[in-house]
């Protein structure tokens, strides 16, 4: 669920289509498909991405991930919930020196 997920976050980020895909150096339709689910981002492309977008690519998989084990009746404030959870153990144990 990447597509689905880079897609969300394209809107958070209040990139359109043509702006998103012209800085990612591909066509709209490419795009599209990746959003889609219809073809699979290259390494390299999420690489270009996470800098867009401003995030570590760590983070961008770990929201693909927990995005794709939420299921449809699961609403997305329940996601954020997880993830901020998520986010609060590991900045717990950071600062713990673990």
């Amino acid at each position: 669920m990447i597509g689905e997920t880079l897609k969300k976050l394209r809107g958070i980020y209040g990139y359109t289509a043509k702006e998103l895909s012209e800085l990612l150096g591909i066509s709209r339709s490419y795009l599209s498909e990746i959003e889609n689910g219809d073809k699979q981002p290259t390494y390299r492309l999420l690489e270009k991405y996470s800098d867009i977008l401003d995030i570590k690519l760590s983070s961008l998989m770990l929201l693909a991930e927990e995005y794709d084990e939420t299921d449809s009746k699961t609403s997305e404030r329940a996601l954020t919930a997880r993830l901020m959870e998520k986010a609060i153990g590991l900045l717990a144990k950071d600062a713990n020196g673990r």
